[in-house]
């Protein structure tokens, strides 16, 4: 005969396990990123030979959206802000909004809710637009102060 407590008496997973369960993947790509801006505070992209050359500037001389990026990240983790900022203004704002949107994602998935980021057809635009100022004004002769 089957004991019908049995069902009842099953382990469920606790509440701090499944909290810690759901939080696996923010804390993996926050690990990822943590390990690569490790490397590039590290490993100085100032040095020649340590990184390769943006294909974009090395056959055209035109300095791309990202030119300039691992020297902002290096800046940025040593502290040095201002120059972070000159070496490419929108890769620390992308620093910036990462570090918000994680917290965002860690503090929603925590309380169990779904995270959902809906940006519309205007914000993407917006932004593409905005990239593509920054790319032509650098590389236009008064554009010169946001060389990297």
């Amino acid at each position: 005969m089957q004991d019908v407590n049995a069902d009842s008496q099953r382990v469920t997973p606790s509440r701090a396990g499944a909290v810690l369960g759901r939080l696996a993947v923010p804390a993996g790509v926050l690990g990822a990123v943590v390990g690569a801006f490790a490397y590039v505070a590290a490993v100085d992209p100032n040095e020649p030979g340590h990184y390769p050359a943006c294909p974009l500037l090395q056959y055209t001389g035109i300095y791309c959206p990202g030119c300039g990026g691992l020297r902002s990240a290096h800046a940025f983790i040593h502290g040095d802000f201002l120059t972070a900022l000159q070496a490419n203004a929108p890769a620390v704002v992308g620093y910036l909004l990462f570090a918000v949107l994680w917290t965002v994602w860690v503090v929603r998935v925590g309380r169990g809710k779904p995270v959902r980021v809906d940006l519309g057809p205007a914000q993407l635009w917006t932004a593409g637009a905005l990239l593509l100022l920054f790319t032509v004004v650098r590389n236009l002769p008064f554009g010169g102060w946001l060389h990297p």
